[in-house]
This record gives C-alpha cells, sequence and structure tokens, in this order.
C-alpha cells in the first residue's frame, strides 16, 4: 500500500509520501515515489503515486522521455495543462495495459498527486484519477490525498489552513499524517519523502528523505505523542453517573471544568466573567 500527501497554502506546497511497496506479506520493497520535474525559473512540478508500481513507473517513463527532448511538462504553460497531460499519460498507459491486466481480473490502478508552479500563476496543487481527469485542491480543502488515506487525515482536518498555516508547519503536520498512518498500518512504511516549496521559488531547495531510524522523526514522534496524552489530561473531567441513578439521558455525562490545568484557568475566570456581565 501507499500513502502520499499533497499540502497547499497561500505560502507554498507540501509534498510527502512514504516509500513502501508491497505483493504480499513475504514481499515488502522500497521504492521512490516522489518524482520532480524541474525548469528553474520557469517550472517546477512534483509527482507523487500510487497503484500498481509496474504502471506508474510506465507513466513516469513516458512523462521523463517527454520532459528530456522538451516537450510535454516542459511546454506546460498552467498547471491545469500540466494536470492534463498527466491525465493524458495515464489513458495512454491504460489503453496498453488495461485490457491484460482486467484479463487476468486485476484493475488498472493509478492515483498521481501533481504539485507545483508555473510562471506567472499561484502554486497549485492536482490528484490525477486513473480515468485521467484532474481534480483540484481549494483553499476550503487545501490538501489531497492517495493511496492509504483515512488514518492520516483527522490531523489534517482539525490543523491545516490555507491562509495561515506556515510551510514550517504544513511540513509537521504531514509528517505526523505519515507517521500515525505507519503507526496504524504496516502497509506504509518509511523511508518517508518529504519537500517544502515556497512561492515563486520556481527551483527545488528543501527536500529530505527521513528513515526509520532518523533522530529528528523519532524527536517529533516521540513529543507528539507526549503532547497528544498532555492534551487529553487536560480535557474537563467526563462524570458518568450511577446507573442505578435514574436519570435523562442529556444529564448521564457531565464535564466538569474545574479540573482544568492551571494554565487554563485565566481563560476559564474570562468565560465566567463573560456570563455574569
Amino acid at each position: 500500500m501507499t500513502y502520499c500527501l499533497g499540502i497547499v497554502t497561500k505560502f507554498g506546497l507540501v509534498m510527502a509520501c512514504d516509500s513502501r511497496t508491497n505483493a504480499g506479506y513475504d514481499q515488502v520493497n522500497i521504492c521512490r515515489k516522489m518524482h520532480t520535474f524541474v525548469q528553474p525559473g520557469e517550472r517546477v512540478f512534483v509527482i507523487l503515486s500510487s497503484g500498481s508500481l509496474s504502471c506508474t513507473q510506465s507513466v513516469i517513463t513516458l512523462l521523463r522521455r517527454d520532459f528530456d527532448k522538451g516537450e510535454g511538462l516542459a511546454k506546460a504553460n498552467s498547471m491545469y495543462d500540466a494536470a492534463r497531460i498527466l491525465g493524458a499519460e495515464v489513458r495512454k498507459v491504460g489503453d496498453m495495459d488495461r485490457p491484460s491486466l482486467e484479463r487476468d481480473d486485476y484493475k488498472f490502478n493509478v492515483h498521481l498527486l501533481l504539485g507545483g508552479q508555473v510562471k506567472g500563476e499561484a502554486p497549485s496543487l492536482f490528484l490525477i484519477y486513473p480515468q485521467g481527469n484532474p481534480l483540484q485542491a481549494t483553499t476550503e480543502s487545501p490538501y489531497l490525498q492517495i493511496g492509504e488515506t483515512k488514518y492520516g487525515r483527522p490531523i489534517l482536518d482539525r490543523g491545516i489552513q490555507f491562509e495561515s498555516t506556515p510551510l514550517e508547519e504544513a511540513a509537521k503536520y504531514a509528517l505526523l499524517s505519515l507517521d500515525s498512518t505507519m503507526k496504524s498500518n504496516v502497509t506504509v512504511g518509511p523511508p518517508i519523502d518529504l519537500l517544502a516549496y515556497e512561492n515563486d521559488d520556481m527551483v527545488i531547495t528543501h527536500q529530505r528523505r527521513f528513515g526509520a531510524d532518523d533522530p529528528d522523526l523519532n524527536k517529533i514522534r516521540t513529543r507528539w505523542q507526549q503532547a497528544l496524552r498532555q492534551a487529553v489530561s487536560r480535557l474537563p473531567t467526563i462524570r458518568l453517573s450511577d446507573s442505578q441513578t435514574k436519570v435523562k439521558p442529556e444529564d448521564s455525562i457531565q464535564l466538569v471544568e474545574s479540573s482544568a490545568p492551571a494554565e487554563a484557568q485565566p481563560e476559564l475566570q474570562s468565560q465566567q466573567e463573560n456570563k455574569s456581565r
């Protein structure tokens, strides 16, 4: 399985993915799923791939061949045009391989994330479906996922905001989203590839690969786990009623604010003062 993630904010883009591929319980391999296509000063494209490894490799090979000849992505005048170029290559590979795959009961499965910037427009993020059609991230939904998405989604829903999330924080959210997925699903695994692109850089300068024993990744993982447990312990106490006492359903659970930590007291005091006015 795979997990790939793209985040877009008004400050730029963050792209992240794992590197684990598997064809069964006893065949687990590592393969890069992040691919970059750059014309410094003109175009920057980052592609993350999920699905059938053989099919995604074919798509990337065709894109790279055209790009190196000055065709395809090398001539894309907008990010939307680039997304359509990816879709056309996905359909081309589908036309070649889908009949044989489906004859043996295999689905043609290629999903791509495309992030980047073409000179003259803002960075943007697209998801390319197996049929070749693109979906663009928006200011209201500023991230896109492919692969094993459910475990890493909650933290993104609660944290990522297009207008206010700095690029450095977006990178942290991406790492935590990947780490949460790896914690819950063994088919997603390190190394993690992480790339941050700032508006109008028109070149890739911030990119890193985190191995399983990377000290910075382990530090972030440990501190997040500790912070999460501390946050839960500081929540208002849930008072459960005695099961033998007849109470209304809406009264069976109460939140007791008195157990809030010291640092939360000024906020509670302010709330009480507002109620008394």
